[in-house]
């Protein structure tokens, strides 16, 4: 993962404020970012995150971060995400729910490029308000879970196989070599 900190932080606080909370447990965070990540590398040849993308049964999960969240639901005190989200898992729910500690904010906003709050906002709009099972459907549909086998890791350039993709495979492995 390349991102820093700070701005995985505002992604979180982005998609917890504008998301419906009722159905943002961590499988569908996890989604959110793989679509931000991927929507964002088909549009404009970049991911946000540069996480590692792993093919797990539930669709394509960014490793590193998914480990950050789930530290907040094993420690939430020693977690480095403990002033932005909050885990709890509510009666009568199997789900882990994930909600924010504070609203998204200007300074948040600084965090990103034009095209990643376009994005941010494409993501929230297309699956904002629908359930989990309803976005694991979506990225079981992509060409980067397709392809791949569970637990294996899932390259970006599988993205340029999506027909709505306009980005090239050749200047995605160049991209990734360079950032490296």
């Amino acid at each position: 993962m390349k991102i820093p900190i700070a701005k995985l932080k505002a992604i979180l606080l982005y998609f917890s404020n504008y998301t419906d909370v009722k159905f943002l447990g961590k499988v569908k965070l996890m989604k959110l970012i793989y679509f931000l990540d991927f929507m964002h590398l088909k549009e404009y040849g970049t991911p946000v995150t540069y996480d590692t993308y792993v093919n797990l049964e539930h669709g394509p999960i960014p490793s590193t971060i998914k480990n950050l969240v789930d530290s907040v639901a094993d420690d939430r005190d020693s977690s480095e995400l403990a002033d932005t989200i909050r885990i709890e898992i509510p009666e009568n729910y199997n789900m882990y729910r994930v909600s924010p500690v504070r609203p998204f904010s200007n300074s948040d906003k600084d965090y990103f490029s034009e095209t990643e709050l376009e994005i941010l906002g494409k993501v929230c709009l297309r699956f904002g308000n629908k359930t989990t099972q309803f976005i694991e459907n979506a990225s079981h549909k992509e060409a980067p879970w397709k392809e791949t086998r569970f637990l294996e890791e899932i390259p970006y350039t599988l993205a340029t196989h999506d027909p709505d993709s306009k980005a090239d495979k050749e200047d995605i492995e160049l991209l990734l070599k360079l950032t490296k």
